[in-house]
C-alpha cells in the first residue's frame, strides 16, 4: 500500500536581521512572511553548543579545536546541557510560535488533520532550506508544527539545499537483493566493531560488502581501492561511511580514510555520479559535520544523504547506527528510520546521551520517494500478494457467492440470454433446413379434439393413433415421454399392436421413457408393449428439480440402458440407423425386432473407446464433475444451450394436426427424417407424479427467442418433452457447453486484479524512472489506468462471448469481473490523493 504525501516547500532565508519564511505547495498557492531574527537564539545556540562539546569531548567523530582545560574543579557538563537544551528550544520554539507564522503552521497542520478525518494515509512533508548555514545548524526537526492544533504526528521535515544542479534519475539495476557498501574511515580514537555487527543486521535483506583503512595499507593503493569498488559495475543501493569527517568551504567536506589521509567530496565527485547512475540511492555520513558533505552530494545528484550536523560521540553514533539499520532492515523508509533512532535517543537514551537526538538530518530531493530496502525472495513476495483486511472481506463474500447454488443458476441465466443477443446481433445464430427432431405434443387442444375427459394418465388408445400415423409415414426413430408402467385394459390391446407394427413393418426404433421410483428401482415398461429383450427404456428425469440448466450426463459405467437418459438413446438409435458407416447389416428376417435386439447389446457393453467415436467425452460424466457433487456443485457439468432459437433445435407438432393431415405432408419419409419424440404439450395435469410435474418455468433466453417468433409464442410454461429435444439436439450435435466455474475464474481474477494494484503501485512509486514499458501497460494517470481496466474488462466479456460460441466453453464474467474491480477501487480508494 502506498501511503499518500502532500508536499510544502519551505524556504527559511535570514536576511541582517529579518528573517523571510516562504511557503509553498500545490499549483502555485503561496505564504510569504517576514519576521525578525531573534539575537538570543544566536547566543544560545553558540551556548549550546559549547556546552554540548565539553560533555562529549572525548571519543568524538571529528577533529575539534582545543576547548579548554577541565581541571578542577569538576562540572556538571551533564546537567549543563540539559540546561542549554532546554533554553534553546524553548527559544526556539517561541519564535516559531510567534503570530506571524500562524498562517504557514495551521496551513500544514490544517492538510494532515485533513488526512486524518478522511481516514486514509496521509504523510506531510515539509522540505525545508534554510540560508545561510547559520540558520541551518538549528535543530528545526524540532520543530512541533500543528502541536496546537493536533496533527503534528502526521508531519515530517526533511531538509533540501538552496541549490540543486544535479540530476537525480537514478538507473535501477535489476537484482534480487538490495547492495550496500560500508566504508570504515580513520578509527583513530574510535572503535568499529559495533558499527561492522550494526551493518551485519542488514545480511538477511542486502548484500553487503565493507571496505576501509587496514595497518600497513598504502594511502594512494587505499584511495584507488575505494574509488574502484565506489564505481563497482553492479551498482550500489546504499552508502555507509563512519569515520571522522570534517566541513570545508570549498571541497565540499573532506573523509578521513586513514591516519593522517583524507578524501574530498570533489575527488570523488565522478565516481559518485558514476554510482548514482548505476543505482546508488542512499548515503547515510554516521559521522561529524556533515551538512556541507549533505548540500554537495544532493547537489551532484544524489537523490537522500543523512548526516550527522554537529560533532558526534562515537558511542551515540554506534547507538544511532544500529537503531536506524534495524528499522530499515524491517523494509521501512530512511526518513521513518531515522525518526524512529532518534526518538529512541530521545526517549531510552536522554539520560546517558543528552541533545544526541538533536543531530541526525536527511536531506533528500524533492522529487525523489523515500528509499527503502525492498523485500526480496519468494516469501517476501508472496507477502505482497496477500489481501489487504478489506481484500480480505470482499474475497470472502465473493467466494460465498460463487459457491451458491442459487446464484449459480441466476448468473447462468443471465448469461445465456446476453449470449442469445450476442447470436442474433453477430448474426451466428445456426442455419439448418429441418430441426433434427420432430417433438409431437398432445396439448390442451389435441385433448379435447380426442374428447379425453381424464388425461392422466394419458388415453393409450390415443397414443396408438399416434404410433400408427408415424409408422404409416416410415418413421425411423421413436420416443414415447410417458410412463407406461400401469394397465389400462380397454386400450393396452391396441397400443401393443401399434408397437409392433411400428417394428415390424418400418423397422422403427422405439426408446421409451422411465424414473426411478422414490422408493427403489425403475417404473417398468409393460412386457404387453416391449419385450424386455429388445426394447429400450431410458430415463426421463432431468438434472437438479426443477432447475432446467445442465445437460444429464451419461454414467461412466452402467449394465442397464436405464441409467443412460432418454435422450441420448434417441439420439445413439439415430447415429447408428442414418449415419454410423459400420452400421449392422440387413438382416435377412421377417422380424426386424432383432435390429433393436443389436442396439440394446451395443448399449449394454459399449466401452469408452466405442463411446468416443460416437459422441463427445464431455457427454460422460467425468470424475471431477463427479467429485464436485459431494460438495453440492456442480464442476465443469455441461449446460443446456438455450442460446440456440428452438426452431433450429426442434419442430412442434400438434398431435391433432399429425392425425388430421395427409401422411404426404409430414414429409418423414426421407434420409433427412427427424427422431420423433411423443411427449405432453404443456397442458395443467402432465407429470408422473405431482400435476404440472412435466411443466417447468421458462428460462430467459427461451422466452427472449420465443418472443422474437412470428407470432410470439406466448406459453408460459416449458414442457418436459422440449427439454428433451435440446438434450437430443445437443447430444447429435456435440454442442455440449463446459462452464468453467466461477470459483476458479475467480482466484484468476484475484490474482489478477491484486497484480495490476501491485503494477501500479509501482509505477506511481517510480514515476521518475520513466519505465516506458510499464507506463504503456499502466498509464500513471488514473484517468487512463481506469479506461485501460475498463477497456480490458470489455474485451473480456466480448471474447468470453465468442468463446462461448465457437469454442464451447462458458467463461464467467460477472464474479471475476467483479473480483478485480474490487480489488482496483479498494486500491483507489486507499490512495486517493490529496491536495
Amino acid at each position: 500500500m502506498i501511503q499518500n504525501t502532500c508536499v510544502f516547500y519551505l524556504k527559511v532565508q535570514r536576511v541582517e536581521q529579518a528573517c523571510l519564511f516562504e511557503l509553498s505547495w500545490g499549483r502555485g498557492q503561496q505564504i510569504s512572511v517576514t519576521l525578525p531574527y531573534p539575537e538570543n537564539l544566536t547566543l544560545l545556540y553558540q551556548e549550546w553548543s559549547a556546552v554540548y562539546l565539553s560533555f562529549y569531548k572525548q571519543a568524538l567523530r571529528g577533529r575539534v579545536s582545543n576547548i579548554g582545560s577541565f581541571a578542577a574543579p569538576p562540572v556538571d557538563w551533564h546537567a549543563k546541557l540539559v540546561q542549554a537544551e532546554a533554553k534553546l528550544l524553548y527559544e526556539f520554539h517561541q519564535w516559531l510560535r510567534s503570530a506571524e507564522l500562524f498562517e504557514i503552521r495551521s496551513r500544514i497542520a490544517q492538510t494532515a488533520r485533513d488526512g486524518e478525518q478522511e481516514g486514509s494515509l496521509l504523510a506531510v512533508e515539509v522540505f525545508l532550506t534554510c540560508n545561510p548555514i547559520e540558520v541551518s545548524r538549528l535543530p528545526w526537526e524540532a520543530w512541533e508544527i500543528g502541536t496546537e492544533f493536533a496533527a503534528a504526528g502526521r508531519i515530517r521535515i526533511v531538509r533540501t539545499p538552496g541549490i540543486v544542479q544535479g540530476v537525480t534519475v537514478t538507473s535501477k539495476t535489476w537484482r534480487r537483493r538490495a547492495r550496500v557498501l560500508a566504508i570504515l574511515g580513520d578509527d583513530t580514537g574510535l572503535n568499529f566493531q559495533a558499527d561492522r555487527d550494526a551493518v551485519r543486521s542488514l545480511f538477511s535483506v542486502a548484500d553487503v560488502q565493507f571496505i576501509g583503512w587496514q595497518p600497513g595499507k598504502e594511502a594512494d593503493l587505499l584511495k584507488r581501492e575505494i574509488v574502484n569498488t565506489i564505481i563497482d559495475e553492479q551498482g550500489w543501493d546504499v552508502l555507509l561511511f563512519a569515520g571522522h569527517s570534517h566541513e570545508t568551504v570549498l571541497t565540499g567536506g573532506e573523509l578521513a580514510i586513514a591516519p593522517g589521509v583524507s578524501l574530498s567530496l570533489s575527488e570523488l565527485e565522478r565516481s559518485l555520479k558514476t554510482a548514482k547512475e548505476r543505482g546508488l540511492q542512499f548515503a547515510l555520513f554516521n559521522s561529524c559535520n556533515g551538512l556541507s558533505l549533505a548540500n554537495a552530494l544532493i547537489d551532484l545528484g544524489l537523490s537522500q544523504v543523512a548526516v550527522m550536523r554537529e560533532p558526534i560521540h562515537n558511542q551515540v553514533a554506534q547507538e544511532f547506527l544500529v537503531q536506524f539499520l534495524q528499522h530499515l532492515a524491517q523494509h521501512k523508509d530512511v526518513h521513518e528510520s531515522l525518526l524512529a533512532a532518534c526518538q529512541y535517543l530521545k526517549l531510552e537514551k536522554h539520560l546517558t546521551y543528552p541533545s544526541a537526538y538533536l543531530i541526525p538530518s536527511l536531506f533528500r530531493h524533492a522529487d525523489a520517494p523515500p528509499f527503502r530496502i525492498e523485500p526480496f525472495g519468494v516469501k517476501e513476495k508472496l507477502k505482497r500478494w496477500l489481501p489487504t483486511k478489506k481484500e480480505a472481506i470482499a474475497l470472502a463474500a465473493l467466494v460465498f457467492a460463487s459457491w451458491q447454488l442459487p446464484v449459480q443458476d441466476f448468473l447462468l441465466e443471465q448469461r445465456v440470454l446476453a449470449q442469445a443477443y450476442y447470436r442474433q446481433l453477430t448474426n451466428q445464430v445456426p442455419t439448418t433446413q429441418q430441426p433434427p427432431v420432430l417433438l409431437v405434443q398432445i396439448d390442451e387442444e389435441s385433448i379435447k379434439k380426442a374428447g379425453i375427459s381424464d388425461p392422466k394418465p394419458m388415453n393409450r388408445r390415443y397414443l396408438a393413433q399416434i404410433v400408427d400415423k408415424l409408422t404409416e409415414s416410415n418413421t425411423k426413430v421413436i420416443g414415447i415421454d410417458y410412463l407406461l408402467d400401469r394397465y389400462q385394459k380397454e386400450n393396452d390391446q391396441k397400443l401393443a399392436e401399434s408397437f409392433s407394427a411400428a417394428v415390424e413393418k418400418p423397422r422403427s426404433w422405439l426408446v421409451f421413457g422411465t424414473k426411478r421410483k422414490d422408493g427403489g428401482g425403475w417404473f417398468e415398461i409393460l412386457p404387453e408393449f416391449a419385450n424386455p429383450n429388445w426394447s429400450l427404456q431410458g430415463d426421463v428425469m432431468v438434472l437438479f428439480g426443477n432447475q432446467i440448466s445442465h445437460i444429464t450426463l451419461v454414467p461412466r459405467k452402467y449394465s442397464d440402458s436405464r441409467n443412460l437418459p432418454f435422450s441420448y438413446l434417441l439420439a445413439l438409435a439415430y447415429q447408428l440407423n442414418f449415419e454410423q458407416s459400420n452400421k449392422p447389416p440387413q438382416p435377412q428376417l421377417q422380424s426386424s425386432m432383432n435390429w433393436l435386439s443389436e442396439l440394446k447389446a451395443y448399449v449394454s457393453d459399449t466401452t469408452g473407446e466405442d463411446y468416443k467415436e460416437i459422441f463427445s467425452p464431455t457427454a460422460r460424466l467425468q470424475p471431477l464433475t463427479n467429485l464436485s457433487y459431494q460438495y453440492h456443485q456442480r464442476w465443469l457439468h455441461p449446460i443446456i444451450d438455450f442460446s440456440i432459437p428452438p426452431n433450429r433445435v426442434y419442430e412442434r407438432l400438434p398431435a391433432w394436426q399429425l392425425l388430421e393431415e395427409p401422411i404426404n405432408s409430414l414429409k418423414l419419409d426421407s434420409n433427412q427424417q427427424p427422431i420423433v419424440i411423443i411427449a405432453a404439450g404443456g397442458y395443467g395435469e402432465a407429470g408422473a407424479g405431482a400435476e404440472g410435474e412435466d411443466n417447468f418455468p421458462v428460462p430467459k433466453a427461451l422466452a427472449y427467442w420465443r418472443s422474437q417468433e412470428n407470432p410470439p409464442d406466448r406459453r408460459q410454461v416449458f414442457p418436459g418433452g422440449e427439454v428433451h429435444a435440446y438434450l437430443t439436439h445437443h447430444f447429435l450435435t456435440q454442442r455440449l457447453v463446459v462452464p468453467i466455474p466461477d470459483l476458479w475464474l475467480l482466484g484468476i481474477a484475484v490474482l489478477l486484479g491484486k497484480g495490476t494494484v501491485l503494477a501500479f503501485e509501482q509505477v506511481k512509486g517510480k514515476r521518475q524512472k520513466k519505465d516506458r514499458l510499464l507506463l504503456i501497460f499502466f498509464p500513471s494517470g488514473k484517468g487512463k489506468w481506469i479506461l485501460l481496466m475498463t477497456g480490458v474488462t470489455v474485451i473480456y466479456g466480448l471474447a468470453s462471448l465468442q468463446v462461448y460460441v465457437t469454442g464451447a466453453v462458458l467463461l464467467p464474467w460477472f464474479i471475476p469481473a467483479t473480483a478485480f474491480w474490487t480489488y482496483i477501487l479498494l486500491n483507489l480508494l486507499e490512495s486517493k490523493s490529496h491536495v
